[in-house]
């Protein structure tokens, strides 16, 4: 069972305040998508079949910028900076759009949440799932195409839900793999064509050329294409290529050319081996702090649910997120979560609330803008577990928060997770085959509590009647949440504590 709910990506419609749209070689309407193909089997689904010939234009890609000429500046946290040049004289709307939502901050904070390894790495969506995002203008625009320029290894393009005039926020930049004379032939029997200035760019560079005449290319990357090689290869939920640990963007800017080195090839830069990338993008072997003991005197929480007559008992790991923290304790404090209920539950998974609207579309933080608190990994989403819920994002954190429930993973079923590219500490791997949890949430969600005593509790509201959309049919109150003092009470964290 809970392999199952792995595979299927259940996260992205469980904490997320708005609906899930998967990627598929389909266009969804409300989804903003590159579309996901392969070169060895390329659809005619994914883009308008290109007439038998075409133009031999020159291609643009691999001009070089004048000094002076707007690039974009992009620093990815953990990875470093990839810059890209503009192309206004082929996509002059399209780069209009970037430049100003950079501008304004739009894409910092960000992430990239679609990475197809060989094909291409995809960002700019607020909500972080897909189907979010707007033009500089409001709602969409048209960007139109050029065959000047093409989706070539580095290409910047918009994401789109089927035609150019849909383009928004979301962008992708692609990887690709290279072509040779037969494949081109294998696609010609599709219904595609290229021209030959086309065709030996996508031999000597790869990328994607299936995609050439339904998206606008605004932009090359001239520097940092390794980055987005290595980014291309992190662990991904096979269901919907969301990285498990988010790929942020610090921060996009608008900058000039100052005549610096430009690296438009893979080859070169200094090789890299995928297999030595996964190994050096391992979790870091750290102590897992979960169940480590309240001390006498030290801050707790206590939640007291209606029908029951015990508390739910909550440690607090200040030291490891303070803000989340500082807001929880604040608006306990405050009475903001007295009277509020668990608007959604799932049975071997949580138990979600905090939302004054009691849907999983409102609360707010104690800070104006949300508060990004992120993840550490001394603490994970093991059964027990208190975290913010999030649109996405750990920037997005608020009020909402979850207590985790899981099942216990068999040792096949990591296995398994680990073929998939899932990475466990050994650790983590020992807790979550011992105790049970949600070991996919790690790294998407910041958890900062661990319920001590009343897990029993949690796990019998875990069995209430729900509705479709996981609501249960009767309410569950929270009567008053306090913060107290640890005073020396029994400790239990597991479930097979309780009788």
């Amino acid at each position: 069972m809970m392999l199952r709910k792995f595979l299927a990506g259940v996260f992205c419609t469980v904490i997320a305040a708005s609906a899930f749209t998967s990627c598929s070689s389909q266009t969804s309407g409300s989804s903003d998508t590159a579309e996901v193909t392969t070169a060895a089997e390329p659809t005619t689904e994914a883009v308008t079949t290109q007439p038998l010939t075409v133009e031999n234009v020159d291609i643009a890609n691999f001009t070089a910028p004048e000094k002076g000429d707007t690039i974009i500046i992009m620093n990815v946290k953990d990875y470093g900076t990839v810059k890209f040049r503009l192309f206004p004289e082929y996509a002059d709307r399209g780069v209009e759009n970037f430049v100003e939502l950079a501008k304004k901050g739009y894409y910092d904070g960000l992430k990239f949440h679609r990475v197809i390894n060989d094909f291409m790495i995809q960002g700019g969506d607020p909500l972080g799932t897909g189907t979010g995002g707007e033009c500089v203008w409001g709602g969409k625009f048209d960007g139109g195409t050029d065959p000047h320029l093409i989706h070539a290894a580095g290409a910047v393009a918009y994401a789109n839900s089927g035609s150019t005039s849909t383009n928004g926020s979301q962008f992708y930049i692609v990887t690709g793999t290279t072509y040779t004379d037969e494949d081109f032939g294998e696609i010609a029997k599709k219904g595609y064509a290229f021209s030959d200035n086309a065709k030996e760019i996508y031999k000597k560079a790869g990328g994607a050329p299936w995609l050439d005449g339904g998206y606008t290319v605004f932009g090359q990357v001239i520097d940092g294409l390794d980055i987005v090689f290595k980014i291309q290869n992190v662990a991904t939920d096979p269901q919907n290529n969301m990285p498990y640990k988010d790929v942020i963007i610090d921060s996009i800017t608008v900058g000039e050319y100052d005549g610096e080195d430009i690296h438009w090839y893979i080859d070169e830069y200094e090789s890299f081996d995928p297999e030595e990338i996964k190994q050096a993008s391992a979790k870091e072997e750290v102590e897992i702090k979960n169940f480590t003991a309240p001390r006498e005197g030290e801050t707790i929480v206590s939640m007291k649910l209606k029908g029951y007559d015990r508390e739910v008992k909550i440690k607090l790991f200040p030291e490891y997120t303070e803000k989340g923290i500082e807001n929880f304790t604040t608006l306990a404090e405050s009475g903001y979560y007295d009277g509020l209920t668990f608007h959604r539950v799932i049975k071997d998974m949580l138990i979600e609330g905090g939302d004054p609207n009691g849907d999983g579309t409102g609360g707010e933080s104690i800070y104006e803008h949300g508060f990004d608190d992120s993840s550490d990994p001394h603490l994970i989403h093991v059964s027990g577990a208190v975290a913010y819920s999030n649109e996405g994002s750990t920037s997005t954190n608020g009020s909402r928060f979850f207590i985790v429930t899981g099942e216990k993973l068999s040792e096949d079923e990591a296995a398994e997770m680990e073929s998939y590219g899932y990475s466990f500490t050994k650790g983590e791997k020992e807790l979550y085959t011992e105790y049970g949890g949600i070991p996919w949430f790690d790294g998407s969600y910041t958890v900062f509590g661990q319920v001590f005593d009343g897990l029993d509790i949690i796990f019998d509201i875990q069995n209430c009647d729900v509705d479709d959309n996981g609501k249960p049919k009767k309410d569950v109150v929270i009567e008053k949440m306090t913060v107290t003092k640890y005073n020396g009470e029994d400790v239990r964290w597991h479930i097979s504590d309780y009788e």
